[in-house]
């Protein structure tokens, strides 16, 4: 897919929003902080990618969706009217999306990485979540929790069991796996990086956007082509920006930056930026 970039617009990438989380009075004062991002963006922003993980726990049945959440759609739908193109991603977290952004926003969801030309630059984006090396176990599940069949029997709860059983697994398995996504492995090592340097080997992207790490990095993965990971709203605040001529990682929060600073000391070009 090809976006149009005029001159004096850039593109937004940001990730795991986690909104939910870790309870609703937190959760709405970082929704809070989002719109104010988002309203900062609106100003030159031609296209915003949300790169899965808006939620900490997302299960549309056909007529009911978890409740909360109203300041962030309606800002989302402000900016679709005004037309700023806005992409979706699903994630780990919010996988069951169907149809509700499409329908009642005007919002795009994609289920798998896509691919595209912005300003002459070759993009991959995706979340992340199943690729590289490793990690089997959560690949067998993400292939149960996406079978058309788990789906229907899970829309078979009552909302009010279904909804609370999920967010109660769902900081579970936050728990269980924050410390491991909070360690960096080295450019080497990290999964992400691996899997960006095996699609080079087929195709040229100038840069790899994936969320899910829940770590601000951006790696070298080729002459010309590097992996940024958007890291995430829950300690580090972070997200990209491409100007038409360079891709770079930011922090909306000083408090951000420095905690990117100490949770890892191999991320490069760290820039404390409120943009």
């Amino acid at each position: 897919m090809d976006i149009n970039l005029p001159a004096g617009r850039k593109i937004y990438f940001a990730s795991d929003f986690h909104l939910g989380a870790p309870n609703a009075a937190a959760s709405r004062e970082r929704e809070r902080l989002i719109i104010k991002w988002l309203e900062e963006a609106e100003k030159d922003a031609q296209h915003i990618f949300l790169v899965g993980d808006l939620f900490d726990f997302w299960f549309e049945y056909k007529h009911v969706i978890p409740k909360g959440y109203t300041r962030i759609f309606g800002k989302l739908a402000a900016l679709r009217d005004k037309g700023i193109g806005i992409s979706v991603f699903i994630g780990n977290h919010d996988m069951w999306m169907n149809g509700y952004f499409e329908d009642e926003l005007d919002i795009p969801v994609y289920y798998e990485p896509q691919t595209y030309t912005i300003g002459g630059k070759r993009f991959y984006i995706g979340h992340g979540d199943g690729l590289g090396p490793g990690d089997h176990g959560y690949k067998f599940l993400k292939k149960i929790f996406r079978n058309p069949v788990c789906r229907w029997l899970f829309s078979a709860l009552h909302p009010a069991i279904g909804i609370s059983m999920a967010n109660y697994f769902s900081r579970k398995s936050r728990s269980a796996t924050g410390q491991n996504l909070e360690h960096f492995l080295g450019e080497e090592n990290e999964w992400l990086a691996i899997y960006s340097r095996e699609v080079l080997q087929k195709e040229h992207f100038n840069y790899f956007i994936f969320g899910h790490r829940h770590l601000p990095l951006d790696i070298q993965v080729g002459a010309n082509s590097r992996y940024i990971n958007l890291g995430d709203w829950l300690n580090y605040f972070s997200y990209a920006v491409f100007d038409g001529a360079d891709t770079t990682l930011k922090f909306y929060t000083e408090e951000g930056a420095k905690a990117a600073k100490t949770a890892k000391s191999g991320v490069k070009d760290v820039v404390e930026d409120r943009r």
